[in-house]
C-alpha cells in the first residue's frame, strides 16, 4: 500500500534549481522535493509520498491523517533505524 504522510513545512530552500523543504513529521524531519506544490510557505502543511509533496493540506486535515496512520501503525517509515548490538546503524 502506498501512502502520502502528512508534514509541516519547517524551511524551504533551493537545492539545485530544485525546490526543497525540511518538513517536520511530528517530530522527525526529513528532506522532501516541494516542486509540485511551490505555492507552498513554512508553517503550512503537505502530504508527503515517497519524498515528494504531492498536495498542500490544512492542519486540521494533516492532524487526522496523522492519528489515522498512527493508529493503523503505518508510520514505520518515519522510525529512525535503530544501532544493532556492535553499535551499527542497520538499515
Amino acid at each position: 500500500m502506498c501512502l502520502g504522510i502528512p508534514g509541516k513545512v519547517v524551511e524551504t530552500y533551493r537545492e539545485n534549481d530544485v525546490l526543497m523543504g525540511k518538513i517536520d513529521f511530528s517530530g522527525v524531519c526529513k528532506r522532501v522535493c516541494l516542486e509540485h506544490v511551490p505555492e507552498v510557505l513554512p508553517g503550512e502543511y503537505v502530504l508527503v509520498h515517497v519524498g515528494f509533496a504531492l498536495s498542500r493540506i490544512d492542519e486540521e486535515e494533516a492532524g487526522r491523517v496523522f492519528a489515522f496512520l498512527e493508529e493503523m501503525q503505518q508510520l514505520d517509515e518515519l522510525q529512525f533505524p535503530q544501532p544493532n548490538e556492535l553499535g551499527r546503524i542497520e538499515a
